[in-house]
């Protein structure tokens, strides 16, 4: 149903009661959705993953724009009955694949707000609380985690561009003027770049290879151990291979927290490793770095203060809405080298006295991400989201338990974090039949996944395919787990 062609007289915005009116209406199935959710009665709780085939709303929704505007009704409605049915449930808390994630509510208020106040702060005058505000809370989460509170940060939107960040600075220190010349037709004027990771590393390491320039044959992956950890002697032969033959080694990647495994390599040792070789050392701990506010985790930890770059997705384990990545910094001043072009229409009065965040990334469009943060942060306290870590972490073992507390299950790698990978295994198959165990572990994948009401993925670990189950969302109590252990039993 349209609005009436008068409509169109209406230059300006939706009047404000019509606002009070819709924004409590929504409020309130926000507030709904979120008590569906956490249900402790399974059949209130939506499915995870919606049974729907490729190109579905092309059948629902119309292919042409309408000519007169809505009824937020009518709007609301389509969202209701076609969008939120038809869409994966991140929050909910029977998700457990890639990593799972929940936005609490303080997060969604945030970003109610955020939306709002609508600020870029690309520059301080076009957002002065937005751009001190991300120092504060940057400083605050730093010594949450036990980093040195000046330690420099900077919020992006994921992972993949903070990462991407701190390549370009590794670019920019090996002294080839690559911002002003680039890499392209430069002959041997300039080697070739290497980027180290382990075989485990998160794809967004390649993808940055390709973007920078480095080329995808540059990111050389090394092996593991059998604690999935990178081998670091491997690293400094193959260091030293490549600088016998040529080549320039600039980053070493390491992560605490792998997305297939969990595990962690030895940060100690790599920064020991960077230091001699004077190679640039970042670590990735996306996903698992608010764990370093657990004291009987930060041995996992153990050297990422002394690394040159470090990434932590607060989006991931640290209850804020997608999107929020952290990048932190020993050397911002290299970070600004690398990208800070200020065009005659954003210079202001008030450049010799602020930091403009413009100057340390790709990015000029910035989104007020750091209140949302902050709300987080000021609503848990560092011991309450602490507590919750915890409880992600128990969770986690009570499933490893149940796992390996069953003759046709085993855990396939040590259990990390709040991550845990295992696999069916039935009795009656035969030891290294690997292409059978793939096969029926892939099959009791898709029947679960297909019936909707958990979510898993699967990864490879020394070749052997596994299941993963991710535990990390607020909702996420022992009811959820067990119950998913016996859907699982139930399908095998």
């Amino acid at each position: 149903m349209t609005q009436t062609q008068d409509s169109i007289k209406h230059w300006g915005d939706m009047p404000p009661e019509e606002f009070h009116q819709h924004a409590r209406s929504i409020s309130a199935w926000i507030a709904e959705y979120l008590e569906r959710i956490a249900s402790e009665e399974p059949s209130r709780v939506p499915r995870v993953l919606p049974n729907v085939q490729p190109n579905f709303l092309q059948e629902k929704l119309p292919a042409s724009p309408p000519m007169l505007g809505e009824k937020v009704e009518d709007i609301l409605r389509d969202f209701e009955n076609i969008i939120v049915p038809n869409t994966t449930q991140w929050n909910n808390p029977n998700f457990h694949a890639y990593f799972s994630i929940s936005a609490s509510s303080i997060g969604i208020l945030a970003e109610f707000l955020i939306a709002a106040l609508n600020n870029n702060s690309m520059v301080w005058k076009s957002g002065q609380a937005a751009t001190e505000l991300e120092r504060l809370v940057l400083s605050w989460l730093a010594e949450a985690l036990g980093l040195p509170r000046e330690l420099w940060g900077m919020i992006f939107d994921t992972a993949s561009v903070s990462t991407m960040q701190a390549l370009a600075c590794a670019r920019e220190r090996s002294g080839f003027h690559v911002r002003e010349r680039g890499l392209a037709g430069r002959g041997g004027d300039v080697p070739q770049m290497r980027v180290y990771a382990s075989e485990l590393v998160h794809s967004s390491i390649d993808k940055a290879c390709i973007t920078l320039g480095l080329g995808a044959e540059n990111c050389i992956k090394i092996p593991v151990n059998e604690r999935l950890q990178m081998q670091t002697e491997a690293l400094e032969q193959a260091i030293k291979r490549d600088k016998e033959a040529g080549y320039l080694p600039i980053v070493v990647v390491g992560v605490v927290g792998t997305t297939s495994a969990g595990s962690s390599d030895n940060i100690h040792e790599l920064v020991a490793v960077c230091e001699r070789e004077s190679i640039w050392l970042h670590v990735d701990a996306a996903w698992a770095g608010p764990a370093a506010m657990l004291e009987e985790w930060r041995d996992r930890f153990h050297g990422w203060e002394r690394a040159d770059s470090i990434v932590i997705n607060p989006h991931k384990w640290l209850f804020v809405p997608i999107d929020l990545s952290v990048l932190y910094c020993r050397t911002p001043e290299v970070l600004k080298e690398a990208f800070s072009l200020v065009p005659e229409y954003l210079k202001t009065t008030e450049d010799g006295q602020v930091e403009n965040m413009m100057d340390y990334g790709i990015q000029l469009g910035r989104r007020f991400r750091s209140l949302k943060l902050w709300f987080v942060m000021r609503y848990f306290g560092v011991e309450g989201i602490k507590a919750r870590l915890r409880e992600h972490i128990a969770l986690a073992q009570l499933f490893a338990n149940l796992v390996n507390d069953h003759p046709d299950f085993e855990c396939t790698a040590p259990v990390e974090f709040a991550l845990v990978c295992f696999r069916y295994k039935p009795q009656h198959v035969a030891n290294g039949d690997e292409v059978t165990l793939e096969r029926i572990n892939a099959d009791l994948e898709e029947r679960i996944n297909t019936q909707g009401q958990i979510f898993l993925v699967h990864t490879k670990l020394h070749n052997v395919y596994t299941l993963r189950f991710a535990v990390g969302n607020l909702y996420t109590s022992e009811a959820h787990i067990r119950r998913a252990f016996d859907h699982i039993l139930k399908n095998t």
